[in-house]
């Protein structure tokens, strides 16, 4: 009963932000995630934005355009690159950044710890013809997580990582071909006084503990990884939506 309750108290204040002329959208943003971390609104965040989003398309288009707002409303859109040769889908609320160092990078606007991107190999040094040049899947995690600890090395004094595989698998998608999944857990741990004299002062907390969803495959001669990273918390929270985008995940030829 209190989550309807929040839910249609959730619509009304979206619906009178959206109706005054004077509120621009990143202003809604920025109340939609207020009320969000304050446990306003007892809804998932992202259930909140996409109705947000499909409401306003009705409101400024009108009833012809409610195919419009009905797919506006939908949770995920799709990228494909013909060029290199893959394509995912991804939530739609996500933004893209440029210049993070992978081929693409996609992250959440609120919750900046929770991205994706895609990695290749480069075409002129590698030769592969399968995934299962990896080896099987246990091996190919274990290089997956090692890549991730690598990445992840800290000068700081006083860091601790801990890491997990939670998973590895293959599975044949509907295109025919032969992709790895793997899962992997890792907890970052650091004093805030690694310095202090006494032992008791030094006392290592938990500063970040994030799940890491990786899809391999191969096409064109090169390998494809696509990553998805994701607090435990807000995994838990979006499961169903992280394991959509790694189930979409394909590697396509290019001309």
């Amino acid at each position: 009963m209190k989550l309807s309750q929040n839910f249609r108290i959730m619509n009304v204040i979206i619906l009178a932000l959206i109706t005054t002329t004077i509120c621009h959208h990143k202003i809604i943003f920025f109340l939609l995630e207020t009320a969000t971390k304050l446990n306003i609104f007892a809804v998932p965040r992202r259930n909140v934005l996409s109705t947000m989003l499909s409401t306003s398309t009705v409101i400024l288009f009108g009833s012809k355009q409610i195919t419009l707002a009905e797919i506006t409303g939908a949770t995920f859109r799709e990228y494909i690159d013909t060029f290199d040769g893959y394509s995912f889908l991804y939530p739609k609320s996500w933004i893209q950044v440029r210049g993070a160092g992978a081929d693409i990078f996609f992250r959440d606007p609120f919750v900046l710890d929770e991205n994706m991107s895609v990695e290749i190999s480069s075409p002129s040094s590698s030769k592969y013809v399968t995934v299962e040049d990896l080896g099987p899947p246990e091996k190919a995690a274990e290089r997956v997580l090692q890549q991730y600890l690598t990445e992840f090395m800290s000068t700081r004094l006083g860091v601790r990582r801990t890491s997990n595989i939670l998973s590895a698998s293959s599975k044949v998608a509907d295109d025919g071909k032969l992709y790895y999944e793997v899962e992997v857990n890792i907890k970052s741990f650091a004093s805030n006084n690694e310095l202090a004299v006494m032992p008791q002062d030094r006392v290592q907390r938990l500063e970040w503990d994030r799940r890491y969803l990786s899809v391999l495959g191969v096409e064109n001669k090169r390998l494809y990884e696509l990553r998805l990273q994701s607090p435990e918390q807000v995994f838990k929270e979006e499961e169903g939506d992280l394991r959509r985008v790694m189930d979409s995940f394909r590697v396509n030829k290019t001309v």
